[in-house]
C-alpha cells in the first residue's frame, strides 16, 4: 500500500508527548521524515530506538527566544528541507481569571500565540522559495466557542482561529496551505489542569478523545489534493456536551 507522505519531510513542535508525538507518528507511518522538536531531551531520545532513521530529533525550548529562533536552522542542518510544519506546542490554563497566576497568563500566551506565530513566521520564506508546503496548528474547539472555564486558554485559540484564516490567504498565492485542527479534549497532559470535577464527568461520560484520533484528522488535511485547503477542522467526543 502505498504511503501518503512518501518523501516528504514534516516538523512537528512538542512531539514528545500528546498530540504532536501522536502527529508525528502518523505522518512516519505514511512514509515522510519527521523532526521530532521538543524540549523533553529524555523523552525524545527514547524515540531513537522505536522509529529509526526517519525519526530526527531536535532539542528545541520554544520559551527561550534564542532556541526557538534557532529551530529551522537547526532542522535544517539534518534534513534537506521542510514540506509540513505542524506547529503544535502548546500550554494551558483554566479557572477564574482573578485566580489564575500572572506568570501563567504570560508564559501560555507566549506558547500559544506568540511562538505559533515566531515559528511560521521563521519557516514561511523557505516553503515560499520552494512553491510549496503545509502548516498545521493545533488549535481547539475553544477556539471556536466560548468555553466559560477556560477564559485565557480560549482566547489564545480564538487568536489562532484568526491568524490561520489571515494567513491563508496570504500563503495560498505561494503554493503553501495553512489551516487548525481544533480539538475537543484529548487525553494528554494539559487535562491535569482541569477542574477535577469537570475531569471526572468527562471521563464518566465517554467526553474525551485519544491523540491518535486528532492524528487521524491531520493526515486527511495534508493528503487532499493541492487545490484544496482544510482551513479548520473541529473534531469532538461524540459525548462532548459544550
Amino acid at each position: 500500500m502505498a504511503q501518503k507522505l512518501e518523501g516528504m519531510v514534516a516538523i512537528v513542535t512538542g512531539a514528545a508527548s500528546g498530540i504532536g508525538l501522536a502527529s508525528a507518528e502518523a505522518m512516519l507511518a505514511e512514509g515522510a521524515t519527521v523532526v521530532f522538536a521538543d524540549r523533553d531531551e529524555t523523552a525524545l531520545a527514547s524515540l531513537v530506538d522505536k522509529h529509526g532513521g526517519k525519526a530526527v530529533l531536535l532539542v528545541v525550548d520554544l520559551l527561550d527566544a534564542s532556541s526557538c529562533a534557532s529551530m529551522l536552522d537547526g532542522a535544517l542542518a539534518k534534513v534537506p528541507h521542510i514540506d509540513i510544519l505542524h506547529a503544535n506546542a502548546g500550554s494551558y490554563i483554566g479557572g477564574d481569571l482573578v485566580e489564575t497566576d500572572l506568570d501563567s497568563i504570560d508564559r501560555m500566551l507566549n506558547l500559544n500565540v506568540n511562538i505559533v506565530m515566531k515559528n511560521i513566521r521563521t519557516i514561511i520564506p523557505h516553503m515560499i522559495e520552494r512553491g510549496t508546503g503545509d502548516i498545521i496548528v493545533t488549535s481547539s474547539v475553544a477556539g471556536h466557542s466560548a468555553i466559560q472555564w477556560e477564559r485565557v486558554y480560549s482566547a489564545s485559540k480564538w487568536a489562532m482561529t484568526s491568524f490561520v484564516q489571515t494567513m491563508r490567504r496570504q500563503l495560498n498565492k505561494h503554493g503553501v496551505r495553512i489551516g487548525s485542527v481544533s480539538p475537543g479534549p484529548v487525553v494528554s497532559a494539559l487535562l491535569a489542569d482541569w477542574p477535577e470535577e469537570n475531569l471526572k464527568k468527562a471521563k464518566e461520560s465517554g467526553s474525551l478523545m485519544e491523540p491518535t484520533e486528532v492524528s487521524d484528522a491531520i493526515i486527511y488535511m495534508l493528503t487532499r489534493s493541492r487545490k484544496v485547503t482544510i482551513r479548520d477542522i473541529v473534531i469532538l467526543p461524540t459525548n462532548f456536551d459544550i
